[in-house]
């Protein structure tokens, strides 16, 4: 494999216009600012409607995309909006950063006046995808819809006809929200068509897409209410259990996150059917995907529903191996990336080998003075090429920030391990990266807040808090020449420029 190197920037951070990234013009130009920079991939955060805390990791359904990322100013050029109704909406005044309260009530209105307009039912390309992702629009439409009919609750607080999915009560709702899920699949439509034309144009400008699904799905989706059977729940579709994780070093009763556990035994009887369509449908829309909390495939973190907190759950053992040999036998050999990070078992080291996906490294993980052995995983000369290595993830620190909130011992650890003694420290990120390109792992990620040595306010996420998440963005200063042509000149120097040598 070659070496190569590419960036981390959710879609929703590019500088479009209109208050948050998106499929516009602004996406083809950061390509064009890619590929001259020397970069192979462009990874991206999942591309699925965000739900409450705006979290693409709790959506309201595992297929749909984000409405927000339909390009406005395509919509201009179709005709179906007009530039003046567009700057007429107050999106927020901060290029940096998404007011995403005003996203909610401005942005919807725009593209159901763009869905008036569109005629769609008698364009062609419209139908026939309609028809041919049925097998999961037409229940997220129609879940959409009902949600606003019961203001916004959550589908196990609905009506039990329709909760339950009774035959009278979906005829009905089917009848009463029709321009409603005509609208929600006009959408899809519009969010599929742009999608595809922004991959193409970057995949025929050599850069390839790293997309990145969740392990799970959200409670509150269209998934869990239009297929019951494929969870832990009983009768009444209540959760039996729900995903977490243990209390670490971090958190002192865990992490209660509240999604649904998969029912592997189903999932096996039915030949993983379900999770083929699944990878099969992202493996369309991404190059290659990451695949968050992948440990959770060798054993996943059962707590019971109804706990306040994550300290008595249990682990129970995953589908293993088993689920990967499928994914080979009917979509053949994909790329994937492995996240295995967080507490590693020699099981899940086995899973991760056997499977041959890559998996991931940290730097920021390397020095941790709880392991500061030269055996620890995340230090550089202990990687191996079949590896991905960041600087950190969306949900850590930017490398400015991380060197320094480190304890004084940590820095030394850092600054002996590269030999620098010099440089100052709000410059040292630059050091950090070269090092993680000079490491033999065959693919390097760098988030883009980190080339920019930007500090932790400009960071993506901060884990177990809610309301600063999913924010921060980049401008188009930012984007420099001056930046592209340093990205430019370390993929050179490290021999990271792959096919684009």
């Amino acid at each position: 494999m070659a070496r190569t190197t590419g960036v981390l920037l959710p879609i929703s951070s590019l500088p479009s216009k209109y208050g948050i990234g998106c499929f516009s013009k602004s996406a083809y130009d950061f390509v064009d600012w890619l590929k001259a920079a020397g970069q192979c991939y462009w990874q991206i955060l999942p591309l699925v409607p965000t739900s409450y805390g705006d979290s693409p990791y709790q959506s309201f359904s595992t297929y749909a995309g984000n409405p927000y990322f339909i390009s406005l100013e395509a919509l201009i050029e179709e005709g179906v909006l007009t530039e003046k109704e567009c700057d007429s909406v107050d999106f927020g005044d901060d290029e940096a950063s998404i007011d995403y309260e005003k996203m909610y009530k401005g942005r919807y209105k725009l593209l159901r006046l763009a869905y008036e307009r569109s005629n769609v039912s008698q364009n062609e390309a419209y139908n026939r995808f309609v028809d041919e992702n049925s097998w999961w629009l037409k229940d997220y439409a129609l879940f959409m819809s009902v949600k606003n009919i019961f203001d916004g609750k959550s589908w196990n607080e609905w009506a039990e006809d329709i909760r339950l999915r009774y035959d009278y009560a979906m005829d009905y709702y089917r009848r009463e929200c029709y321009f409603d899920i005509e609208f929600h699949q006009y959408m899809q439509f519009k969010f599929y068509e742009q999608w595809m034309k922004l991959k193409s144009y970057a995949n025929y400008n050599g850069v390839r897409i790293i997309g990145d699904i969740p392990i799970y799905v959200a409670m509150d989706s269209a998934d869990a209410w239009a297929h019951p059977e494929l969870f832990q729940l009983d009768k009444d579709n209540v959760p039996l259990a729900v995903a977490g994780c243990p209390p670490d070093g971090f958190s002192a009763t865990g992490q209660l996150w509240g999604n649904p556990l998969y029912n592997w035994e189903y999932h096996k009887n039915s030949g993983y059917a379900w999770w083929m369509e699944r990878l099969g449908y992202v493996f369309k829309m991404y190059d290659v995907v990451r695949i968050d909390h992948f440990r959770g495939f060798d054993e996943y973190y059962s707590i019971p529903y109804g706990a306040k907190n994550a300290m008595n759950g249990h682990w129970e053992k995953g589908p293993g191996i088993d689920l990967f040999n499928r994914m080979k036998q009917v979509l053949g050999d994909r790329e994937v990336i492995a996240e295995d990070l967080g507490y590693v078992t020699d099981s899940v080291r086995w899973l991760v080998s056997e499977s041959g996906f890559p998996g991931m490294k940290v730097f920021e993980f390397a020095f941790d003075s709880r392991d500061s052995g030269s055996a620890n995983d995340y230090l550089p000369h202990n990687y191996i090429p079949n590896s991905v290595v960041y600087s950190g993830t969306h949900d850590n620190e930017t490398l400015k920030g991380w060197f320094e909130a480190i304890s004084d011992e940590e820095r030394q650890m850092a600054r002996d391990y590269i030999c620098d003694y010099h440089t100052p420290d709000d410059k040292i990120y630059l050091s950090f990266i070269s090092t993680i390109l000079m490491s033999k792992s065959d693919l390097s990620i760098i988030p883009m807040q980190d080339y920019l040595g930007l500090d932790n306010t400009c960071r993506t996420n901060t884990p177990s808090t809610v309301g600063k998440n999913w924010k921060w963005r980049v401008t188009n200063e930012q984007l420099s020449t001056k930046l592209r042509d340093k990205l430019r000149e370390l993929a050179m120097r490290y021999g990271r420029m792959g096919w684009q040598w």
